[in-house]
């Protein structure tokens, strides 16, 4: 069931629900679909799915694939905005989930040390001592979702509920590149040095963007990631 309300030209747009996900407007030409569901590789094929359909449109100027969530962005402003929500939403129901079958990286990892600044906050947190904090971190298999936020940075899936840890209220301020972070459900490697809300638990020294190479970024979607312990200092 959708329920889309729509106001005047001059009225800001809201449009929700459908089997499972829900589109809104960013700005004039860009409509943003979100999955309401699990956060889960489900979801995320689905999406990759979608984006593969959207891609052959010729109105289109742009797609992004982010988690759980696709933003398109159209060459012109519509002139009926609802009628590109419905599109939208009939193209998420014909979606039939595909999987993105990448590569396996493993990522050498130096856990505790002067870099993990907040594993201590995290095994307060989660209750756990810090070798098993460290332990089911590597332990853990990975899925590359998307990538965004910094150039190369992966959104990573798989994280173990148990050492959950909410993202911080106030960043640090110069967390160094190449700490391996947590982020609610989610882990990561920083790949620049500056403000980060996430929650450093060691350090790769594996550089995730190179610009001069062919492929810059070292992850891609539907990759498996790794992470192995080269050494626990804790």
């Amino acid at each position: 069931m959708m329920n889309v309300l729509v106001g005047k030209t001059d009225t800001p747009l809201v449009m929700l629900d459908r089997n499972g996900a829900r589109v809104a407007p960013i700005g004039s030409k860009a409509f943003l679909l979100e999955t309401t569901g699990e956060f889960d590789l489900a979801a995320q094929r689905r999406i990759w799915a979608l984006s593969h359909t959207i891609a052959a449109w010729e109105d289109k100027a742009e797609i992004v694939p982010g988690m759980t969530n696709l933003l398109i962005v159209l060459r012109h402003t519509p002139e009926d905005p609802e009628a590109v929500v419905r599109r939208l939403l009939d193209a998420w129901d014909r979606a039939e989930p595909i999987d993105i079958v990448g590569r396996t990286i493993e990522i050498a990892v130096q856990y505790g040390g002067e870099h993990a600044t907040d594993l201590a906050a995290l095994c307060n947190y989660s209750g756990l001592s810090d070798r098993d904090v460290v332990r089911i971190h590597s332990e853990g298999i990975y899925r590359v979702f998307a990538l965004g936020s910094a150039p190369g940075f992966g959104y990573l899936h798989g994280l173990d509920q148990r050492i959950y840890m909410p993202r911080k209220t106030v960043p640090s301020l110069h967390m160094a590149r190449g700490c391996v972070t947590i982020g609610g459900m989610q882990t990561g490697i920083a790949v620049l040095t500056g403000p980060n809300g996430w929650n450093s638990i060691g350090f790769a020294e594996l550089q995730m963007f190179d610009p001069l190479s062919d492929t810059p970024a070292i992850m891609a979607p539907g990759d498996t990631v790794r992470f192995v312990a080269a050494s626990v200092d804790l």
